[in-house]
């Protein structure tokens, strides 16, 4: 692009409910394979790796962080920088935050803002809508970036399109919300309304003076946040008190539509944000009846349907269906009309009131060392099976409640049981009496696999004394 490189800034946080059940907010939608190769979030990390492209700038939060890393890793991308939001506030302190920290090194340094979320698969012509605004974005402009709309849509915001275009850079006249369908229908036959893809180029520094002029108050307590942050294992966590006291608005209402130095780039590829199961059902390989079937699923004499099975062991078939999504999980399984996808928000919400465990969670629980996922859960005993990533270790502690049997089923794992320290073999087998003081390591270089047998009064995650741990957790964290 030119030597300069530009910073990407990707945000990952977020629940995705409308891909529920394969998105939840223990593991949401940007971290999983919808459509094509690797997660959402790794698409977008190695759209924006490379040439003319610095390290990204990852912005998320305590419980995505190994996750993100742990993605980053596999597709050996080191982060410049990993920024721990206390809670959410949406995207204006978000990308504010991230502007701060590279500032302090180099206010005019080009910055990229996007969410790791969306589907691009023509990374170069991408990169051609990013190389056309780098002038613009120098020259103190806030460059966003639009894509031509091929239906009314009603679930994104537009682009009005102003006059005077110099090297495909247009003035923005303005933001419009999300239409309603007539509005929607007239403004794509209008012709000069793009949709709003939510990334931005500029400089830093230029950011920063938009919060200075338009939300100040936010700039005062972002900058406190970045000035009080802490180290954390190689993450910068923000300070919680100034955080908490920010304002929860995205950057399109603190800023973009206030500013007068912002124009538009067309993007001329495709795009999608798989804001839904239609918009998976869109991109995903259709054969000549638009059927899509992904993981063990198989369709007979169907139309139009999204047929997939995230469980191996879960043969997912369809039979004379049209214009359905069904989706199968190992713990849930969604059957909705095509009509009615949009609704799952919705449904999330009422399971929510209901205490059903699947609104929000999985039985595969990651953790900074790995993950596990319950497999027979009873009312004294508990089965687990545990991965644990090479160079790994849980914490050393101990359960007041339970007993603990360890088998090995991959790898090797090294053993502490109160003052002993011995190599668990595969096919070999450990047992940990309540109370006594233990941890689980992977000196290995390949994941170490083993099935966990509980046996107890109480068998919660919480059920943790904990005496060292490197992940800095606290009393009572899961893991």
């Amino acid at each position: 692009m030119t030597s300069k490189n530009i910073t990407p800034v990707i945000l990952c946080g977020g629940s995705g409910t409308r891909l529920w059940p394969v998105s939840r907010k223990s593991f949401p939608k940007q971290f999983i394979a919808l459509v094509g190769k690797g997660s959402l979030f790794q698409q977008s990390s190695e759209r924006l790796s490379g040439a003319g492209f610095a390290a990204p700038l990852i912005v998320t939060n305590s419980d995505f962080r190994f996750i993100a890393t742990q993605q980053l890793s596999e597709m050996n991308i080191d982060p410049g920088a990993v920024l721990i939001e206390p809670q959410a506030r949406n995207t204006a302190p978000a990308l504010l935050a991230a502007a701060l920290v590279l500032a302090q090194t180099d206010p005019d340094g080009l910055m990229l803002a996007a969410p790791s979320d969306h589907y691009i698969t023509q990374a170069d012509v991408f990169r051609d809508s990013v190389l056309r605004g780098i002038a613009a974005a120098k020259a103190g402009q806030i460059v966003t970036f639009g894509i031509t709309p091929d239906r009314p849509e009603t679930g994104y915001g537009y682009l009005e399109l102003g006059s005077g275009e110099v090297d495909g850079v247009v003035p923005l006249k303005r933001f419009v919300e999300k239409p309603h369908l007539a509005e929607a229908e007239r403004m794509l036959a209008a012709g000069d309304y793009l949709w709003n893809a939510g990334i931005f180029m500029y400089t830093a520094q230029t950011l920063i003076d938009a919060f200075a002029e338009h939300a100040p108050d936010t700039l005062t307590h972002v900058r406190a946040a970045v000035e009080a942050a802490q180290t954390d294992l190689g993450f910068l966590r923000l300070d919680p008190d100034a955080w908490a006291k920010c304002a929860d608005i995205s950057v399109d209402f603190a800023i973009m539509e206030k500013v007068s130095n912002l124009s538009v780039i067309q993007h001329k590829g495709d795009w999608s944000d798989l804001g839904g199961w239609n918009a998976v059902h869109q991109h995903a390989e259709i054969d000549t009846d638009g059927v899509a079937t992904q993981g063990a699923s198989y369709a007979i004499d169907c139309k139009d349907t999204l047929l997939r099975s995230d469980n191996e062991a879960l043969q997912l078939v369809g039979l004379g269906l049209e214009n359905i999504v069904a989706v199968a999980m190992p713990d849930a399984v969604l059957v909705a009309h095509r009509d009615r996808v949009a609704d799952l928000g919705d449904v999330v919400k009422e399971m929510r009131k209901s205490a059903i465990p699947q609104a929000d969670t999985f039985p595969k629980d990651h953790r900074p060392w790995g993950f596990f996922e319950t497999l027979i859960l009873a009312g004294r005993f508990q089965v687990k099976r545990i991965v644990v990533t090479p160079g790994a270790a849980l914490s050393l502690q101990s359960h007041v409640h339970r007993s603990e049997h360890w088998i090995v089923v991959a790898g090797t794992a090294k053993v502490t049981i109160n003052e002993t320290v011995q190599l668990v073999s595969e096919n070999e087998s450990v047992y940990i009496p309540v109370g006594a003081v233990h941890r689980m390591e992977n000196p290995g270089k390949l994941p170490m696999e083993l099935i966990e047998v509980q046996t107890g009064s109480y068998l919660g995650e919480d059920d943790i004394v904990r005496y060292e741990d490197v992940y800095a957790r606290g009393q009572g964290a899961k893991g």
